[in-house]
């Protein structure tokens, strides 16, 4: 098949939707089938191009056998709805004027959302192309946008709605990254027929199980220390304020964040304010650097905020963390809690829930054996259940039955 990925997201920007398609599109390349991806110029989170990329309009690459269509756009950082607007908005055009032209013969369009304005988009390119039209939704727009504060009810929000309702219409398949998303979508109106659920996963070639933390410690001042990490993206939806609070109780462990975003200068400030020596922040890392990372760690946190619209979702981060063997503390509720607890690779805590999360790492900090026996399950468990060249093979079954039936 020649397939075209249209996204807002992707590889080398440090980010979950980013991985996905990434490791998705390279999945289907080593599958013996075409990829084609139009996408941005790198920016996400701190909304800087790269100085290869700039005064350009648009650029052609190759990553992976995956030939990536880059475009220019009005790039922001990750803070601010209006100026993120621009952001998508932009895009959502330069993907038709540069992207489009540029394109050749597919078979099949898959949008991966959000954003909904680079899903309008795909929808158009496959409308010109004469071909299927699949939505990937990977976040519930704009439900989350409201329940985060970032936007008010109001015409901007019912446009929205509209935009999202059009596009599962047009969509041969929507398929969408948890079962609680198919059940909202399905209430919302969406044929369950067109409803399908392919997850999040890991690379379970990169993500293994390692030993050799040690340059890692070694490089941050960390030999010695009980190390409790958490790598991503530090966004408004995180709550990452319950980690400084378990660090203001353990004054005797390290706590490690590593990334970039929204809510990083306030945590940055608060932890000054604070005077927590104890928190360690780094910038955002590459991805062949997070299992080094994950390695120096003796457990890791997947957190989100408590608020009742995120019981729907699950962070892809926590699948990485049980594919690298390592003990995860989730601070989450609904289908991730569930996913975890099947693991058998977790201590779960409420969300944002300092004191909890204090005890968990107390207790993983008393018990090696514990944290030994929760990583060997969790690896297990990834590797079962969310392998992402598995998945990968799961999505391809579905192009295929899209494009014999178009």
């Amino acid at each position: 098949m020649r397939i075209a990925y249209v996204c807002h997201y992707f590889a080398p920007e440090p980010a979950a939707p980013a991985a996905r398609v990434h490791e998705m599109a390279r999945a289907w390349v080593r599958a013996g089938h075409q990829v084609s991806v139009i996408t941005t110029f790198p920016n996400h989170p701190v909304g800087r191009i790269p100085a290869e990329y700039r005064g350009r309009w648009w650029s052609t690459e190759e990553l992976d056998g995956i030939r990536v269509l880059r475009c220019w756009l009005y790039a922001v950082p990750n803070r601010g709805i209006g100026r993120r607007g621009l952001d998508h908005l932009s895009f959502m055009l330069t993907a038709l004027i540069l992207g489009l032209p540029r394109l050749g013969p597919v078979d099949v369009v898959i949008a991966s959302s959000p954003t909904l304005f680079s899903a309008l988009s795909a929808w158009i390119i496959a409308t010109v192309k004469g071909v299927p039209f699949v939505l990937e939704v990977r976040d519930l727009w704009p439900e989350a946008i409201v329940d985060l504060g970032l936007m008010r009810k109001g015409p901007a929000v019912r446009g929205l709605q509209a935009l999202a309702r059009f596009l599962y219409r047009r969509a041969a398949r929507v398929v969408v990254v948890t079962r609680t998303f198919a059940e909202r979508l399905a209430a919302q109106g969406v044929p369950r027929g067109k409803l399908v659920v392919i997850p999040n996963g890991a690379d379970t070639r990169l993500f293994t199980p390692r030993t050799n933390g040690d340059p890692v410690r070694t490089a941050l001042d960390l030999d010695g220390r009980f190390v409790v990490a958490y790598v991503g993206s530090h966004g408004l939806s995180h709550g990452l304020s319950a980690l400084l609070d378990a660090a203001a109780q353990q004054p005797e462990v390290t706590f490690l964040l590593v990334g970039d975003g929204a809510d990083r200068d306030r945590l940055l400030a608060e932890r000054d304010r604070r005077r927590l020596g104890n928190v360690l922040m780094r910038p955002s890392v590459g991805k062949a650097d997070v299992p080094g990372l994950y390695a120096a760690a003796d457990a890791c946190l997947v957190p989100l905020r408590d608020v009742p619209l995120f019981e729907a979702f699950v962070p892809s981060k926590m699948f990485e963390v049980l594919a690298a063997g390592r003990p995860v503390i989730g601070a989450v509720r609904g289908e991730a809690r569930d996913i975890l607890t099947r693991s058998g690779g977790a201590l779960l805590v409420d969300p944002e829930r300092g004191d909890q999360l204090a005890r968990a790492i107390e207790h993983l900090r008393a018990d090696p054996h514990l944290r030994a026996e929760l990583g060997r399950r969790g690896r297990a468990f990834a590797e079962q259940h969310y392998d992402r060249d598995v998945l990968a093979g799961r999505y391809l079954d579905v192009l295929r039955e899209v494009v014999r039936s178009a």
